[in-house]
């Protein structure tokens, strides 16, 4: 059967699907639809193309697949015969029957016609001379000699072959699986290495210098989950610690925290970034250097800083810029800072900024697990790098997670289990989904809280559900049920830490942050009061007395005397020196600290000048002076024209965005909505009744039909004829985008330049305008 003979009998086929099958099928395969086929004949001949058969076999399981490599087994011809032999569905059922049930066997059938990748009755299936594009190999190696073997048994056979041919299968596993030999032909000598695994199944011939290695030896070979090609049932994921059971309380609790120490560290780096930006490596990426520095400031793995480096530039937090205002060691250079969307996001509650990394690392196109590792060259791969880039890692986070997301809230998966199942219903993807890929990628998904004790969270499911960067009012709220309850106390002890049984909130954590350095993170924080961090809270303002109310309205246990007087031992020191605008003015209402300030070296440092016993200016910015004096022993504030205190702390280098976000996903076919099937589906039929309508004839036993091309007078005097002897018109018309398409026109009125009227198989008015008909013909009654 030509190819021509097999899209006729396909588009027979088409011919008598009702429109909600055809619907389906557009919805399926989507790249049918564009642009609308003109009748079923071109919608055959574009469904058993070789580029849309791959398309729709990217959705296919290994079930369908194995149905499917059947389905072309049973219907290959004899070499003699050159028709193919039509199949019937209980010849697949009894061919794949040992290895899946038989009425999921029949499902895939149907499954695989209202794909059109096979059609025809139960007793007479079809297949296509292109169908096996659907595959995810080239041979047939689920109806091959390995099919019905357990992982055991193909691995006895590797075990027994001799060096030459377990390297020459080795060399095949790490690379391509295609292989050119001349020992492939089937007349080669059979004594040749190739020949004999060929002979031996564990090489598959695809012609005379081709062969394929069959991808269970080669997962095998690397050490993956093989497939259960001997066993087509859907794998379960198994557990592979199932004696430890969690909760969803439990699994969304963990995610919870994991969420707020990413946010934790986020900001800490953030902050640091503010204070020294890191340089820009004229790839344009962020090197290994700076990540250590970054890592080391923040106390932080390199691995941890990568992997927020990539979600802060996705989310367009960091860019690469002009510092502003200059940090201290500033090269007059471009480096990575904060940018001024940072401070809104710092302000957001918890929530939303956990939002905003999830959604970040879930569209970011890099891998930051892959920073640090050597790339093919031996290059240690950088941050932010574009040789890290890649444009699938989105949609393959999609799809480990829908792999998770397919098993019972608060069901734990192993990552073997999961790669398993996700090698069944994706065989495509055999080669991309990795154990290390998926290890790695549920590695970011738990720092993430996406994923807590090997499970998908609540919020993971709900970003599932939700829209790219769409910010669903149910994954907020997901997110704001996970998180633990803010605190509003904290438990103060005598060696001056306090200690923050969970998250507190807002307003709290501002002063305590102000007060105290963090000095342990986690589910309970630790926080250290210190001079310097008392002297901070200080020049912004605070007294002594509003330190200690503080503690004392929120501690649950009782302030600690060593507190109270690091506090007041302080504050008395504090604000003696006074620091203004002169360029910088020094006034002491003790005139002894003013004279000690001009005895110290910072005095040189300064340029400082005497101008009364209490009162000495400066050159130097305020800033400047300040960090100076401290620096010298002495506890000077900051004070502004009215002589009233000012917070001097800077809140860090910040550089411009000058691009929005970007979400980089692979670009795949867009669904069509039930509109836009509809309307194919109206023009489909349209042209159908069009081309099988009969024309009139110019006189009784011509053949000559009556018609007009163009859209002069002769096809305007059509028109009138139609009008006058109230007779259906064939319409060839071109619409405003350049499609053309052909209806049968019941003609109403001619007007304005417009032929109005209603189209046959529908009651809708239809316009043509009359200089965008290319043909008309007079149809019979």
């Amino acid at each position: 059967m030509s190819s021509d003979t097999r899209a006729d009998a396909l588009a027979v086929d088409l011919t008598r699907r009702s429109d909600d099958d055809l619907a389906e099928l557009f919805a399926l395969r989507p790249d049918l639809a564009a642009p609308p086929p003109q009748g079923t004949g071109v919608l055959g001949q574009r469904a058993l193309s070789a580029a849309s058969i791959a398309l729709a076999g990217e959705s296919l399981d290994l079930l369908d697949v194995a149905v499917l490599e059947q389905a072309i087994v049973l219907g290959t011809p004899p070499k003699r015969r050159k028709t193919p032999v039509p199949v019937t569905v209980s010849a697949i059922v009894d061919a794949l029957s040992d290895r899946a049930e038989p009425a999921d066997l029949a499902a895939r059938v149907d499954h695989l016609r209202r794909l059109a990748l096979i059609w025809g009755d139960d007793d007479s299936l079809h297949v296509g001379a292109h169908t096996a594009a659907a595959l995810p190999w080239r041979a047939l190696h689920l109806t091959g000699p390995l099919g019905h073997l357990t992982p055991d048994e193909v691995r006895a056979r590797l075990d027994g072959l001799d060096e030459r041919r377990s390297d020459l299968l080795a060399t095949l596993s790490r690379g391509p699986a295609l292989g050119r030999s001349r020992d492939a032909a089937p007349d080669a000598d059979p004594a040749a290495p190739v020949a004999r695994l060929i002979a031996d199944g564990l090489l598959a011939r695809i012609d005379h210098q081709t062969v394929e290695l069959p991808p269970q030896v080669g997962q095998i070979l690397r050490g993956e989950p093989p497939l259960r090609s001997d066993d087509l049932h859907r794998p379960v994921p198994d557990d592979d610690n199932a004696s430890r059971r969690f909760s969803a309380r439990d699994i969304d609790a963990a995610a919870g925290g994991e969420a707020l120490e990413l946010i934790r560290h986020t900001v800490a780096l953030l902050r640091v970034l503010g204070t020294a930006p890191a340089a820009v490596l004229r790839s344009g990426a962020l090197g290994v250097r700076e990540l250590r520095r970054l890592s080391k400031a923040t106390g932080l793995d390199q691995r941890r800083v990568a992997l927020i480096v990539e979600l802060l530039a996705h989310a367009r937090l960091i860019d690469a810029g002009f510092p502003d205002p200059p940090p201290a060691n500033d090269t007059g250079e471009h480096a990575f800072a904060p940018t001024t969307q940072a401070d809104a996001w710092l302000h957001q509650p918890p929530e939303r900024q956990w939002l905003t990394l999830a959604q970040a690392w879930l569209s970011v196109p890099r891998r930051a697990w892959q920073v640090g590792e050597p790339d093919r060259d031996g290059t240690t791969i950088p941050a932010l790098s574009a040789e890290n880039q890649d444009a699938h890692a989105p949609a393959q986070r999609h799809t480990i997670l829908a792999g998770l997301a397919n098993t019972a809230p608060g069901t734990r998966v192993s990552v073997a289990g999961l790669v398993a199942a996700l090698h069944w219903h994706h065989p495509h993807g055999l080669r991309r989904i990795t154990t290390r890929v998926v290890d790695e990628t549920l590695t970011e998904a738990r720092e993430l809280g996406i994923v807590a004790h090997a499970a998908l969270s609540s919020v993971g499911r709900a970003l599932l559900a939700a829209e790219p960067d769409d910010e669903d009012a149910a994954t907020l709220a997901a997110m704001r049920k996970a998180l633990p309850e803010p605190v509003d106390h904290f438990l103060a002890q005598a060696d001056l830490t306090i200690t923050v049984p969970g998250p507190m909130t807002p307003d709290l954590a501002e002063q305590v942050e102000l007060v105290a350095d963090l000095e342990s993170g986690g589910a309970a924080s630790v926080y250290r009061v210190t001079e310097d961090s008392v002297r901070r809270a200080l020049d912004a303002g605070r007294s002594s007395s509003e330190l200690i109310t503080l503690f004392t309205a929120h501690s649950r246990t009782p302030v600690p005397q060593s507190l109270t007087y690091l506090i007041e031992d302080v504050a008395r020191r504090h604000g003696q020196l006074r620091v203004g605008l002169a360029s910088s003015f020094i006034r002491c209402e003790d005139a002894a600290t003013l004279a000690a300030v001009l005895r110290s070296d910072a005095a040189d440092h300064l340029a400082l000048r005497a101008l009364a016993p209490t009162v000495a200016v400066s050159p130097s910015e305020i800033r400047e002076v300040l960090e100076q004096l401290r620096s010298a022993g002495f506890a000077p504030a900051g004070e502004d024209s009215a002589g009233e205190l000012v917070d001097m702390r800077t809140r860090g280098s910040r550089v411009a965005t000058t691009r929005g976000r970007r979400t980089l996903i692979p670009p795949r076919r867009s669904a069509l909505n039930s509109d836009q099937v509809r309307e194919v589906v109206s023009r489909l039929r349209s042209h159908d009744r069009a081309m099988a309508a009969r024309p009139a004839r110019e006189k009784k036993g011509s053949t000559t039909p009556v018609r007009a091309a163009g859209n002069g007078e002769t096809t305007t005097a059509l028109i009138q004829l139609a009008l006058r002897a109230n007779r259906p018109l064939r319409v060839d018309y071109v619409n405003a985008h350049g499609s053309a398409s052909r209806h049968i026109v019941h003609p109403r009125i001619m007007s304005a330049g417009q032929l109005i009227g209603t189209e046959d198989g529908t009651d809708d008015e239809q316009h043509f305008s009359l200089h965008r008909i290319t043909s008309v013909e007079l149809l019979s009654e």
